[in-house]
């Protein structure tokens, strides 16, 4: 007993020193290492604050601030108002005599900001050797958008799905992606498109730049213009859903009416089954979808997307009115040049109409209905409640193009909304707040708000005017275009330089100066009071000095 207690004695320092030893021996292999936080953190971004003061600030809700400034803090607009705490370390923009606006949203827009040919595609191996067109436009060159097909988006998802999933692993029996898997793999297909073919140095970005734009619509995804970086340029990939409306193609019409009764039909008896309880469930299966279930209808029944058109006849517009009316969604409508005809039911629909103010069509002369378009239109809509965004006739970023008929004169085609009785906050928010609201990204830009990114434009004039010029645009809290930096437009009314501030330096030396004066001026009067009390006359102490005194001449 005596030696087996010896033995249990002996062996406990020896427990206690193995896990010790075991605990040294694993140490260095810990996931959390100080030397590498301290990396993390010195690689961390400091913060950054950007300011513009002294400005009349017009927020895009309505508001007009006077002599106003707006902080941001790494991006996002911090506090917009007057008296504001400004850090040190604050960057100021002194936009004194100026006015700043929300970040222009330009939809639609076709551009060569964007690649023809993605890395991500090469990085995948989908296009190895040849070179293969890709539209990254989305065949937004039409007037109206109408996406082309065979834009390689297919060939990418197919490339992507087979090094990520790989065979068996979810494929079907020929290797392709699953319907359900394929629809995510497409819009990330998409975004990849985007985002890796973006050229933040290119010269078509200046010009958009310069124009005010801020946010740029890309084959239906939300860019933001940010100079000289990749990082957070795409907002959102999708918020649209394209779908056809046309009397002159019936069956079209009787597909996506199947389309939308049978999805609405599915979407109710699914609501209903998922109210139920989990033991309810077990019992009852979940609805199946019915013939004509269509994905892209069930995302705008619920909100998640809106459904596009593109159409501009009287009836068309009616048509798609009664069916958003029926159905419960709010439709995009491109073009809606007759919108003015029928702008009540639209208005009843909650549509949003993309409309070039100056375009013209007449009306036909064999109908006795109101028909054609004028200058009148977009205010039409506004006054039914239609939220109307504008779009130049030519959307594109480059040198060419009549005087305000394409980006470079954005405003302008607002300003021409104006004259056709659109009131001017409307006009503003149909190039700023009603496009990101198209574009799903209003609670990002669109407005000048707390909260929101500093995405702004430093104008010296009224916004619409055809003589403004932008002096500066900001993007994310950063000057991303500097008027007298640029070549393009320095030469026109260039900037009064400000004022250079007196060095320290020159200040004190002028102080000290000041003081010299006033001490010297001090001794002249009292010199001055002296003579004045001996009788002698100011000025006569030279001569005094130099006759002998009278005692002398004894």
């Amino acid at each position: 007993m005596k030696i087996l207690r010896r033995s249990i004695l002996s062996a406990i320092p020896f427990l206690v020193f193995v896990p010790l030893a075991a605990a040294r021996v694993l140490a260095p292999l810990s996931f959390t290492d100080d030397g590498d936080e301290k990396d993390e953190s010195a690689d961390e971004e400091e913060d950054r604050w950007f300011a513009i003061t002294n400005a009349d600030i017009y927020t895009g809700t309505g508001e007009v601030l006077r002599g106003a400034a707006i902080l941001s803090h790494n991006g996002v607009i911090e506090e917009i108002g007057y008296d504001l705490y400004l850090p040190e370390e604050t960057e100021i923009l002194d936009a004194m005599g100026m006015r700043v606006y929300p970040g222009l949203v330009a939809l639609g827009a076709t551009s060569t900001i964007t690649q023809p040919r993605s890395f991500e595609a090469e990085q995948w191996g989908v296009f190895p050797e040849e070179e293969m067109d890709l539209d990254l436009h989305g065949g937004l060159d039409d007037p109206h958008g109408e996406e082309p097909e065979g834009d390689g988006i297919e060939e990418l998802v197919q490339g992507i799905a087979s090094h990520l999933i790989g065979p068996g692993d979810g494929l079907t029996a020929d290797g392709e992606v699953p319907y359900g898997a394929y629809e995510g793999m497409e819009a990330a297909a998409a975004r990849h498109k985007l985002e890796d073919g973006f050229d933040p140095f290119s010269q078509n970005l200046i010009l958009a730049l310069s124009t005010g734009i801020t946010t740029a619509d890309q084959s239906g995804a939300a860019m933001k213009l940010r100079r000289g970086e990749i990082e957070g340029v795409m907002l959102k990939a999708k918020n649209q859903a394209s779908m056809s409306w046309s009397v002159s193609n019936p069956s079209a019409i009787r597909s996506l009416r199947k389309k939308f009764q049978a999805t609405s039909a599915y979407l109710r008896d699914y609501r209903e089954w998922d109210a139920l309880s989990d033991k309810e469930k077990k019992e009852v299966k979940e609805p199946r979808k019915p013939d004509g279930y269509d994905p892209s209808v069930l995302a705008v029944l619920r909100g998640e997307l809106l459904a596009r058109f593109t159409a501009s006849t009287r009836e068309d517009l009616l048509g798609i009115a009664r069916l958003a009316q029926t159905y419960h969604f709010r439709p995009v409508i491109w073009g809606c040049r007759e919108g003015w005809t029928v702008a009540e039911e639209l208005g009843r629909a909650g549509a949003l109409a993309v409309v070039t103010p100056r375009e013209r069509s007449p009306k036909d002369e064999k109908l006795v209905r109101p028909g054609g378009s004028s200058i009148e239109n977009a205010a039409i809509l506004h006054a039914h409640g239609v939220q109307v965004a504008i779009k130049p006739a030519n959307a594109s970023f480059n040198l060419g193009g009549i005087t305000g008929r394409d980006l470079l004169h954005f405003p302008v085609e607002a300003a021409f909304g104006v004259r056709g009785g659109l009131p001017e906050d409307a006009a503003l928010a149909s190039i700023t707040l009603i496009p990101a609201r198209i574009l799903g990204v209003d609670h990002r830009i669109g407005t000048l708000e707390v909260g929101k990114d500093m995405d702004a434009i430093v104008t010296d004039g009224d916004v619409l005017h055809y003589e403004t010029f932008v002096q500066w645009t900001v993007v994310s809290g950063k000057v991303v275009y500097d008027k007298q930096k640029e070549v393009l437009y320095a030469h026109i009314r260039p900037r009064p330089e400000p004022q250079k501030e007196e060095t320290e330096a020159q200040q004190d030396g002028a102080e000290d100066g000041a003081e010299a004066t006033e001490g010297a001026t001090s001794e002249d009067e009292q010199a001055e009071a002296e003579d004045a009390d001996s009788g002698d006359e100011p000025g006569d102490d030279s001569e005094d000095e130099d006759e002998p005194s009278g005692d002398s001449s004894m």
